[in-house]
């Protein structure tokens, strides 16, 4: 009976390690699914179930991996919950989170619908706070695992006509910082990623295509997906994908802050 025990112990060996990533049905999200399926079972989730279903039966076809779609909306407050609970039901460990799910909304914010800018508090915020506390209680425990924030290089700087999204994003940077020094020894990493200009819906749904950051020119999600993907692998601390990304994150640090938020706000404009 040596024989069942040693295919026991070597399918343990084998079996993949699991990633919960959020908002993976489009975008950065999506990509970073794409480049961790070869290595990782994955948990996708997001509020379109149709592409997440779809996602995860390309994925499972080309790398045999196992991919759970868990259907969640991240503006309710119970959601980082829900998803722990149902990924707890089906008897996963959660190795490796990438919270990538974010969305941002445009205009002055004395005319902004204060629901939505609530939305984006809640889902830029206090989800990734609490999907960041509830995947760290087994890492911890297993004194293995990695975490991936999502923030942006708007977290650098104050954002006139997109404030509340650029207030959320230095609150991810400021945060990942924080918790990657408390957790410095305890064999779990956490990278943030601070992409730039994305060629990516958010553009689309924050209504800000015909702003002038987004005409200056957009990185692939794919290149940030690799990149960032790459950053946590080797526990990176902040990763900033482009040169031109990490010249304008470490710039606006040593200028002026009136200046620095005057020029966020015309790079926020329309282009005329």
């Amino acid at each position: 009976m040596v024989l069942p025990a040693f295919v026991g112990a070597l399918e343990q060996q084998n079996k993949l390690e699991t990633a919960l990533i959020t908002g993976a049905s489009s975008g950065i999200g999506l990509d970073l699914a794409r480049v961790m399926a070869p290595s990782f079972d994955l948990v996708i989730t997001g509020r379109n179930q149709t592409e997440l279903e779809k996602l995860a039966r390309e994925l499972e076809a080309q790398h045999g991996n196992q991919v759970h779609v868990v259907p969640a909306d991240l503006a309710r407050p119970d959601a980082p919950q829900a998803i722990f609970a149902e990924i707890e039901r089906r008897g996963l460990a959660i190795n490796v989170l990438v919270n990538n799910a974010g969305f941002g909304t445009y205009g002055n914010f004395a005319e902004s619908d204060l629901e939505g800018d609530l939305n984006v508090i809640e889902v830029n915020i206090a989800a990734l706070t609490s999907l960041t506390r509830l995947a760290l209680r087994g890492m911890v425990e297993r004194r293995r695992g990695k975490i991936m924030n999502v923030a942006s290089t708007a977290g650098f700087q104050p954002g006139p006509l997109m404030a509340v999204y650029y207030a959320t994003k230095a609150y991810v940077i400021m945060f990942s910082e924080a918790i990657a020094n408390e957790l410095k020894s305890s064999g779990v990493t956490i990278t943030c990623l601070c992409p730039g200009p994305t060629a990516t819906q958010f553009a689309q749904r924050a209504n800000m295509e015909e702003s002038k950051l987004f005409k200056l020119g957009a990185m692939s999600s794919m290149d940030v997906a690799r990149a960032g993907y790459k950053g946590m692998m080797a526990g990176k601390t902040l990763v900033i994908p482009g040169l031109m990304n990490k010249t304008l994150a470490f710039s606006v640090r040593l200028s002026p802050r009136k200046l620095v938020t005057a020029i966020s706000r015309s790079l926020q404009e329309r282009a005329k």
